[in-house]
């Protein structure tokens, strides 16, 4: 089979396609025939050898990264229910070295989503980490039609989900990302009002578009002095959620989560819920399917359309670049046919 390979930690050209033998799956594990695999940032800190979150670095190279797929599942091992062969699915894999930028992946049946007719595999892939993260950060909110929300980085795989689940809500909704095509997109998200960060005094258009409306909740993975300047635009009781730094590489330092005594002074709340904080409301890391299951429902009712953003699987250097310098469009895949 045709997988992407990691045999040293670098660039993204460390990337490279290759034929490698086809993963047999044990007992309680499946075979799906991959038809996307999804890159994600974390993607692009493990190929460099870096730490992020809960994931630790690949410790045998070479690797094969990826640890979100969707296709359909052809051979099953011991143990597992028949009825899975044939049928469309989607996973996550867990952590590194995940498998997932090849043509055959396994992992345990106990991961798999079975997709409905009507839910296309990109989608579904979608759903399986970005969206999964995505309802883990719509847990500290209690969104509303009284709610005005602030999300930056609207375009991206996780804020373009936040964009749709706070209109699913009732809520006003701006959307701020960088560049005009990444804009006309957060308005076909449906949010009220779609502003370019990338354009001198984009804050202030939001506070003229807004009148007298207050700003309650900002969301945003971006960090930096972005993430600083929305937080300025919350109203008296409004609520910051972070959840990354997409702006500034991989340094925590980074994200932006003010002090109790800058948080009170403004009169807001301030917090960075990746990691611990998301795990802790839902019993713990080993219950991110609960997240899953949620994302997954969503997107079977019509409240998720995720955008997409392809790349060939020979491609995976060309989508870690892209991913890495902002150049994408929602969820990236790797389409293997």
């Amino acid at each position: 089979m045709r997988a992407v390979r990691l045999h040293e930690f670098g660039p993204p050209e460390n990337l490279s396609v290759e034929r490698v033998p086809a993963p047999v799956p044990a007992a309680g594990q499946v075979r799906i025939a991959v038809t996307v695999a999804g890159v994600h940032l974390v993607d692009t800190a493990l190929r460099e050898g870096l730490r992020l979150g809960p994931a630790p670095k690949p410790t045998a190279l070479p690797a094969i990264p990826g640890r979100e797929v969707a296709g359909t599942v052809e051979s099953v091992g011991d143990g597992v229910d028949p009825s899975w062969l044939g049928r469309r699915v989607a996973a996550h894999l867990g952590m590194v070295p995940g498998g997932g930028y090849a043509e055959l992946a396994v992992t345990g049946a106990e991961r798999l989503h079975a997709l409905p007719d009507h839910v296309q595999e990109e989608h579904a892939l979608a759903m399986v980490g970005t969206g999964r993260t995505a309802m883990g950060i719509a847990q500290f909110t209690e969104l509303g039609p009284a709610d005005t929300v602030i999300v930056l980085a609207a375009a991206g795989g996780i804020g373009s989900l936040l964009v749709q689940y706070a209109k699913s809500r009732g809520a006003y909704v701006v959307g701020a990302a960088g560049g005009p095509a990444k804009v006309e997109a957060v308005r076909g998200l449906g949010a009220d009002l779609a502003v370019d960060y990338t354009e001198p005094r984009w804050e202030e258009r939001i506070t003229g578009q807004l009148g007298s409306r207050p700003a309650t909740h900002l969301l945003e993975g971006v960090g930096g002095t972005l993430a600083r300047t929305a937080v300025e635009l919350l109203d008296v009781g409004g609520s910051h959620l972070g959840y990354g730094y997409a702006s500034t590489g991989f340094d925590p330092i980074g994200g932006v989560s003010l002090s109790e005594a800058e948080a009170a002074d403004r009169g807001i709340t301030s917090q960075s819920v990746l990691g611990e904080p998301m795990f802790a409301r839902i019993g713990g890391i080993e219950n991110l399917r609960v997240l899953e299951d949620r994302a997954m429902r969503l997107l079977a009712d019509g409240t998720f359309a995720p955008l997409i953003h392809h790349f060939p699987l020979a491609g995976a250097a060309r989508a870690h670049r892209a991913l890495q310098s902002r150049g994408t469009l929602g969820k990236v895949v790797l389409a293997t046919r």
